[in-house]
């Protein structure tokens, strides 16, 4: 055989081994490093460019899909405590490929910058979003805003502050309420007030086993996950813990526990709700009292669902929030007409 062939086979025998040693590596001894590619090659994928604003010196990391000005309102996507913009992903593939979407990453996670001296109470978070919303000219044509969690508890104060800069609002188990009912997250808080665990948050795992139990909380459905993919997670949400204690303990302090119950009352844009019946971080009941409170509000409840709406069930998610904006477009439209 021709020495140069040899060579060549030898070559491409190494090329392609390279990348196989790479990731069994990686999966090994960095499996946090595996779960971003996998983020970012689903970012390609749905054609979500990543982006980033500026507000004087503050920095705010987005991704984004389509253009403003189409048939339906833009969507600005605000995630939940302790995710990313990424938590959106599951719901984007199922939204139609010509809406234009925004998920920004809240303030203080991921890519968005991280003051030493930042408030994140929620209406500091609400202040910041309003900054977003500037810097990206989402507010030169009314959008329709959807919040999780903690990001429906910034959502509802952000609706009830900025009224005109919203065509429609979307809260999905949103925080910031009075729920009739105790959630197993608010009874285990409960607990350990006043405990030697008291900065044992159950939302903050710092093992995999306690990674486990923050999954169990959060979802109704069970993931059987690889032990090296709760390794992965864990590894890419450690160095960010202390960040995600002094965010929780804004978010839970006088200022802003009940921030959406005191700001509920002023919001006038369509309201649409989706709440995982089985939602044991904050307690279903809670969609009741937005029920109440808002003239017009509509409540979806998901049977066998937990808090993680959005990764459970993003098809239903996306089916709702799109049904909602095409209502909200049909009636405006017949309105225009009759004007």
């Amino acid at each position: 055989m021709d020495p140069g062939w040899t060579k060549t086979v030898m070559l491409t025998g190494s090329l392609l081994v390279l990348p196989v040693v790479a990731f069994i590596a990686a999966f090994l001894f960095r499996p946090g490093i595996l779960i971003k590619i996998y983020n970012w090659y689903m970012q390609c994928r749905l054609g979500l460019q990543v982006r980033y604003a500026h507000s004087g010196n503050y920095r705010f990391c987005y991704s984004c899909r389509g253009t403003p000005g189409g048939a339906t309102p833009s969507l600005l996507l605000l995630h939940g405590f302790s995710a990313n913009k990424d938590l959106w992903l599951g719901v984007v593939k199922y939204l139609p490929s010509s809406q234009h979407v925004v998920c920004v990453d809240m303030p203080g996670h991921e890519g968005t910058s991280r003051p030493g001296t930042e408030d994140y109470s929620i209406q500091g978070q609400v202040s910041r979003i309003h900054q977003f919303v500037q810097s990206t000219g989402l507010n030169h044509r009314p959008f329709h805003l959807v919040g999780s969690s903690m990001g429906g508890n910034v959502a509802g104060v952000y609706a009830a502050c900025y009224p005109a800069h919203l065509s429609a609002l979307t809260l999905i188990s949103p925080a910031g309420l009075m729920c009739p009912s105790d959630s197993e997250f608010i009874c285990r808080l409960r607990e350990l007030e006043g405990s030697q665990q008291e900065e044992v948050i159950p939302l903050i795992p710092s093992t995999v086993e306690e990674m486990e139990d923050m999954l169990r909380l959060c979802n109704f459905n069970s993931f059987s996950l690889p032990r090296q993919v709760l390794r992965g997670l864990l590894e890419n949400r450690i160095p960010h813990n202390s960040f995600y204690k002094k965010v929780f303990t804004d978010i839970v302090g006088e200022k802003s526990r009940y921030s959406l119950q005191e700001h509920m009352h002023l919001i006038t844009v369509p309201l649409q709700v989706i709440w995982g019946k089985e939602d044991q971080v904050l307690d279903v009941s809670g969609a009741t009292v937005l029920q109440k409170a808002v003239p017009g509000c509509q409540v979806v409840l998901l049977d066998h669902c937990g808090h993680s709406v959005a990764l459970e069930r993003p098809r239903k998610t996306a089916k709702l929030i799109t049904d909602f904006l095409s209502a909200q477009t049909g009636e405006g439209e017949v309105m225009k007409k009759h004007s």
